[in-house]
């Protein structure tokens, strides 16, 4: 099933179809094999998931091997946001390819990122509300504060309290308007975790996929015990 033009990595189910998709975002610099170890957490508490650790659409431009989405090289809150939303479109395409070929729905997917990867998560569940059911964004933050919260896609913020990279601020920010725009959210913090993919915010992103049900199926839920009632 792995696609000939996947510059990446797959994993897959040890048995049987794959009835969940992650897929996960490295940050600037990195590739994709720096997130095997929150793939092998992931795949060991969803067995039946396909993850995708797909590398970083440009060749990074501040030396080394790695891969970034989108450069880094003078870049400023006026215009990350420009640049972001130049790399949104590719990343779509791959997963709508993926979901395709995997035969798994949106509501299904999974989009995880760490740092810039993180940054690209959340901005694609800003432009494409529910074509992921779930974001994790791991020390990340927005380009640009949302005006609208996302309705069919549930946020998962973590972060460390000591990162020196992206701010804990952002983190906070980014909740807080969640929140005021009614949005379905939540927010980790770990305390004397810098700007890293720590075990303890891996494990506690496990506990939210595992436990967090979605703001909107409470509602429905409510809804219905009101009408019943």
């Amino acid at each position: 099933m792995t696609d000939p033009s996947f510059e990446g990595i797959e994993l897959f189910p040890a048995t049987g179809p794959a009835r969940q998709l992650f897929v996960l975002l490295h940050g600037v610099g990195a590739t994709s094999s720096d997130l095997l170890p929150l793939a092998h957490k992931i795949l060991e508490a969803f067995p039946d998931a396909a993850l995708l650790l797909p590398d970083g659409t440009f060749p990074f431009d501040g030396g080394g091997s790695g891969r970034q989405w989108f450069s880094i090289r003078g870049v400023t809150d006026e215009n990350r946001p420009e640049r972001v939303a130049a790399a949104i479109p590719a990343l779509r395409t791959l997963l709508r390819q993926a979901q395709q070929r995997y035969n798994i729905l949106p509501t299904d997917t999974a989009l995880a990122g760490f740092s810039q990867g993180a940054i690209m998560a959340l901005e694609f569940s800003a432009r494409h509300d529910g074509e992921v059911g779930r974001v994790l964004a791991f020390s990340g933050r927005y380009a640009q504060l949302p005006d609208k919260a996302p309705e069919l896609t549930t946020l998962h913020l973590l972060h460390g309290e000591n990162d020196t990279v992206i701010p804990v601020s952002h983190a906070y920010a980014g909740y807080a308007r969640l929140t005021e725009l009614q949005g379905d959210a939540t927010l980790d913090v770990a305390s004397t975790v810098g700007h890293e993919l720590h075990d303890a915010l891996a494990a506690r992103a496990i506990v939210r996929l595992q436990t967090c049900v979605p703001l909107r199926m409470w509602q429905r839920a409510l809804g219905a015990n009101s009408g019943q009632a």
